[in-house]
């Protein structure tokens, strides 16, 4: 293995200058300076990063937890996120929670371990032993899209209440009335807001909100497609029904089409997140927009400038929804 010393006798200088050429943390001259880069690349040497943080207590790596892998919402998150961190230096280790609280908790123990430089969390759900894992870390953390009570950390998420709003403001539009929702679970604070969104556009329309028409399942095309076919079996279907993620709204589309239902003649669907694939189902999907790469860029703003000052005030980033009309919503016509 090629050391530190091999570069320096290679370069014709010492030890001391080959580290601070690659720390930038001393000026050494130009000739030096290019002697030691081109040892460094006739030899192949590659810096130890266990020795570099043991010196800087710094790893320059950062973790991100997420519920959900399969999820493209998530993807999209998690590129905004790798993006500013890799400009920044700094490598990210993500962990698949499953949406498993307690494997949540297991994992930040784990990259505590690994003496992360600070951490970004997209919660499972509640669950008192995360809770307490995460305030015994005492590293930095940002919280993205679904809030954790009583934790001190930065947040950012989208104003879920305005999308669920959005939505059904749009199926009242179109003159639909009696229009179902299926939610998140309900242990989620997002899920609830997007239900809070869809019930105050009820009662801004004079509309009553039937218990009836609210189905709870979880994030999944199979929950949004056993929570449809619940809804369908009622002797009185919704005309509308609005989708508290695109996965379920897409998951909602296949029971409905299964069940001998047109979209959206017979039946209106939105959904939420705007994936990529919600523009190119059948049909294409009206949806509220989240600006995911948006979202990841700004969670690991926030975790790079808490790295850098742990003492600053904790910030609070909400950013507004959109909503894209595609094919899936229409005029109702029953």
């Amino acid at each position: 293995m090629i050391t530190i010393k091999d570069v320096a006798q290679h370069a014709q200088v010492s030890v001391t200058t080959v580290s601070h050429v690659i720390n930038g943390t001393r000026f050494v001259s130009e000739a030096a300076r290019v002697r030691v880069q081109q040892a460094i690349d006739a030899l192949n040497y590659v810096p130890s990063a266990l020795a570099r943080s043991l010196k800087s207590s710094r790893t320059h790596t950062v973790g991100m937890m997420i519920p959900n892998s399969s999820n493209p919402y998530f993807a999209e998150i998690i590129r905004g996120i790798e993006d500013t961190c890799f400009d920044a230096g700094f490598n990210v280790i993500l962990c698949n929670s499953d949406d498993d609280p307690q494997k949540q908790a297991t994992y930040v123990r784990v990259l505590t371990e690994k003496q992360i430089d600070g951490l970004i969390v997209l919660s499972s759900g509640g669950d008192l032993e995360l809770l307490d894992t995460l305030r015994s870390t005492h590293m930095p953390q940002v919280v993205v899209d679904r809030e954790i009570d009583d934790l001190a950390a930065d947040l950012v998420e989208v104003n879920h209440e305005a999308g669920g709003y959005l939505a059904t403001q749009h199926l009242l539009q179109l003159g639909h009335t009696r229009i179902a929702c299926i939610s998140g679970p309900q242990s989620l604070s997002s899920s609830r807001q997007r239900v809070e969104g869809y019930q105050r556009a009820l009662r801004e329309a004079g509309i009553a909100a039937d218990p009836q028409l609210l189905r709870a399942a979880d994030f999944t095309s199979a929950g949004g497609h056993q929570a449809m076919g619940s809804l369908l079996a009622r002797k009185h279907q919704p005309s509308a029904v609005f989708a508290s993620n695109d996965l379920m709204a897409i998951g909602a589309v296949c029971a409905a089409a299964s069940a001998g239902f047109s979209i959206p003649e017979d039946i209106s669907i939105v959904g939420f997140d705007d994936i990529a694939l919600a523009a190119y189902s059948n049909p294409p999907l009206t949806t509220v927009v989240q600006p995911k790469h948006q979202t990841g860029e700004l969670a690991a703003q926030l975790l790079l400038q808490r790295i850098a000052d742990p003492a600053r005030p904790l910030q609070r980033e909400i950013l507004q929804p959109s909503l894209c009309v595609r094919q899936s919503s229409g005029p109702c016509q029953r």
